[in-house]
C-alpha cells in the first residue's frame, strides 16, 4: 500500500463471479472505508490487462468453460505472478482457487495448467458432489474464528508439501479428499471452497487480508452486529440434523 491509498482488485467479474462472491469485494472495500482508508477498487474484466499494483486481489468461482477462459487469460496476462512477487495479497474461491493451483481437470475432461500460485492440484471427483454449509475449524496460526460458508463443487483438491490447510471441517466436504482440510494457503495466497459469499460470513478474514496489506496487527474496531447475526443464523443452520 502506498500513497495512503488501498488497491483492491476484483479479477474478471464477467467470468468468476458465482453464488454472489463478488460480495467478497464489496465487503473488503466497505471495512475498509469505515475505517477511514481511501480505497481504490478496480474490476478487470477478461478482455483487460491485470495491474500489478494492487494490495488485494480477489478471484471468484465459475462453471467450467468461465474457468478455463479464465485461466488461459491469466496465464498469457502473467501480472498476478509479478502482483504476488511484490507482495500482494490474494483471495481466491472455488473455480479461482483451483485456478491458482497447478493444474485442474477444464469442460473438455482434460488437464488444465493452472498459475502454480498455491502448491494444490484438483481433479473430477468420482462421489456425489459437494454441496452444503460447512463449519470449519481455521488454522490457528492465522488467529480467526470458525469458517462458514456453503459449497457447491465437483472437485476434489489436493495439497502439496508447501501448501498449508486454510481449515478443518466440522461439518461439510471442503476439498473433497477425505482429510477433513478445506481450503489452501501459502504465505499471502489463499483458496478456499466457501461461498456466502464467505467474506460477508467471515468478516474477520477480510480483516486479516486488510491486516496484511496494511502491515498491521490490529485494525479499529467497527460495528459488525450484521455480521455476527448472520454468522450466528448460518452456523445454527450448519449444525441442523441433515
Amino acid at each position: 500500500m502506498s500513497d495512503n491509498q488501498l488497491r483492491l482488485v476484483w479479477i474478471y467479474p464477467d467470468l468468476l463471479s458465482t453464488y454472489g462472491d463478488q460480495g467478497n469485494a464489496l465487503v473488503v472495500e466497505r471495512r475498509a472505508r469505515q475505517r477511514g482508508l481511501d480505497v481504490a477498487r478496480l474490476d478487470v474484466r477478461s478482455d483487460q490487462p491485470i495491474p500489478t499494483s494492487g494490495d488485494i486481489y480477489l478471484i471468484g468461482g465459475g462453471e467450467d468453460r468461465p474457468q478455463r477462459l479464465a485461466a488461459e487469460r491469466l496465464r498469457r496476462d502473467g501480472h498476478l505472478h509479478r502482483a504476488v512477487e511484490n507482495g500482494a495479497i490474494v483471495f481466491s474461491v472455488c473455480a479461482g482457487y483451483q485456478i491458482l493451483g497447478h493444474e485442474f481437470i477444464n469442460d473438455l475432461g482434460q488437464r488444465e495448467p493452472g498459475l502454480g500460485l498455491l502448491d494444490v492440484v484438483s481433479v473430477r471427483g468420482e462421489g456425489e458432489r459437494c454441496v452444503g454449509d460447512v463449519l470449519a475449524d481455521i488454522d490457528p496460526q492465522l488467529g480467526l474464528p470458525q469458517l462458514t460458508g456453503f459449497e457447491n463443487h465437483q472437485g476434489v483438491t489436493h495439497l502439496g508439501a508447501t501448501a498449508r490447510p486454510f481449515a478443518r471441517t466440522l461439518i461439510g466436504k471442503g476439498n473433497g479428499t477425505g482429510d477433513g482440510t478445506e481450503g489452501a494457503y501459502n504465505g499471502t495466497v489463499f483458496g478456499t471452497y466457501m461461498h456466502g459469499p464467505v467474506l460477508a460470513r467471515n468478516p474477520q478474514i477480510a480483516d486479516l487480508l486488510l491486516k496484511l496489506a496494511l502491515d498491521v496487527n490490529a485494525l479499529p474496531p467497527i460495528d459488525d452486529r450484521w455480521y455476527e447475526a448472520l454468522r450466528t443464523e448460518r452456523i445454527a443452520a450448519a449444525q441442523q440434523p441433515a
